[in-house]
């Protein structure tokens, strides 16, 4: 089951999306949008860029990640294995880092068309 897309209304009445992992978790929440359209259009940006972004590693050298607390048992359907059932990482792979910001050699196809 792949992750879900949660659109809603923040208390300052601006519409927001929420990024939720198959097991409910929040993985993201976006900035705010002034109408559904911007917020579909938003939705749309991250379905196609998501898969493909690349990694900056802006961490200072030699930090140290702090040891992640042991989570709670799961219990209900959110205790199931995810249907992947597979590595989404093969052994031994290490991300290739930018070496800087990239900018968008062309417009980006979900974005309005300004009247002439």
């Amino acid at each position: 089951m792949a992750g879900k897309f949660e659109a809603f209304v923040d208390q300052d009445s601006y519409f927001r999306f929420r990024l939720l992992a198959p097991d409910g978790t929040v993985m993201a929440v976006s900035g705010p949008f002034e109408d559904k359209a911007a917020l579909a259009a938003g939705i749309a940006a991250v379905r196609e860029c998501a898969g493909t972004g690349l990694v900056t590693d802006l961490c200072p050298a030699g930090a140290v990640a702090r040891a992640v607390p042991a989570a709670a048992p799961a219990v209900g359907p959110a205790a199931a294995p995810g249907d992947c059932g597979d590595r989404r990482t093969p052994a031994g792979h290490t991300f290739i880092l930018a070496k800087g910001p990239h900018r968008q050699g062309t417009k980006p196809r979900w974005a309005t068309a300004v009247a002439r």
